[in-house]
């Protein structure tokens, strides 16, 4: 009797047992699936970088954009101050443009991209801008109409593409037009805040160009993820982290060949932050 007793203990003890160890391992499972998605009180889910087309941008038919002087003034020894003035027809300066993109947009309205020597552009409210420049140096300089979302306005009448040299007295000397194909980096650009990181466009502009799928093609290498692009028009960037990011475009002919030239291709850092 007493040992069926001792061995009836046995059992619940060991029963017992491997209850608590198999709760303990549940517990174990649980919390190492945990802290693989989250970081404190934050879960991290891994999206997709996508570059889709940008659907229904407001058209602008007759906006013109026309170079009217490019003068300059040298400054010490070594440099001149340049300006650059415009004149714009049947386009407003400083207008919001209508639109359901939900993309960083201008709180100044619409603008002139001011894009030298293929670096990041400055946004002109109005039509003129001054620089400093190198004597003895050779620049090209492309503007366009940009709608407030910095979305450029894809024509030849809103466009011009200059080059030029500025001699050793400061003169500006331009040179004949430009015939080579060329591509001009414009956004993203500069940082992106809150709500303006989920959606980025991506927007670039061409000249003695076309983009078809058995022509010119640009690639966009996103974050190291790459995508071909056959059509000239904006696109939208999404998926991306947030943090420091990087776009880079390339001009390639239609077996995916690098083309050769001053303006090709070009790289640009961003960032993307939560607030």
């Amino acid at each position: 009797m007493k040992k069926n007793i001792l061995l009836k203990s046995a059992l619940v003890f060991i029963a017992i047992s491997a209850t608590l160890t198999s709760c303990q391992n549940t517990s174990t499972k649980s919390t190492s699936e945990q802290d693989s998605t989250a970081t404190g009180d934050t879960t991290t889910v891994a999206t997709e970088i996508t570059v889709t087309p940008v659907a229904d941008s407001k058209e602008f038919p007759g906006a013109d954009l026309k170079i009217a002087s490019i003068t300059s003034e040298k400054v010490g020894t070594d440099s001149a101050k340049v300006t650059v003035k415009y004149t714009v027809n049947n386009f407003k300066l400083t207008e919001q443009t209508i639109h359901d993109h939900h993309m960083a947009n201008s709180h100044d309205g619409q603008h002139i991209h001011f894009i030298l020597d293929n670096k990041p552009y400055v946004a002109l409210y109005k039509p003129e801008n001054t620089i400093t420049l190198a004597l003895n140096s050779e620049h090209y300089l492309l503007s366009f109409l940009s709608r407030s979302y910095h979305e450029s306005i894809k024509t030849t009448a809103a466009s011009k593409l200059v080059k030029f040299k500025l001699d050793k007295d400061g003169k500006v000397v331009q040179e004949s037009a430009v015939t080579s194909p060329s591509l001009f980096y414009s956004r993203p650009k500069g940082e992106y805040k809150g709500e303006d990181t989920k959606v980025l466009l991506l927007d670039f502009f061409l000249v003695n160009t076309t983009l078809a799928a058995d022509g010119n093609k640009v690639i966009a290498d996103v974050n190291g993820k790459q995508f071909t692009l056959d059509k000239w028009g904006p696109y939208e960037i999404k998926g991306l982290p947030l943090g420091d990011a990087k776009v880079k475009l390339t001009l390639v002919d239609k077996d995916g060949n690098a083309i050769t030239g001053d303006n090709v291709s070009v790289e640009r850092a961003f960032k993307l932050l939560a607030k």
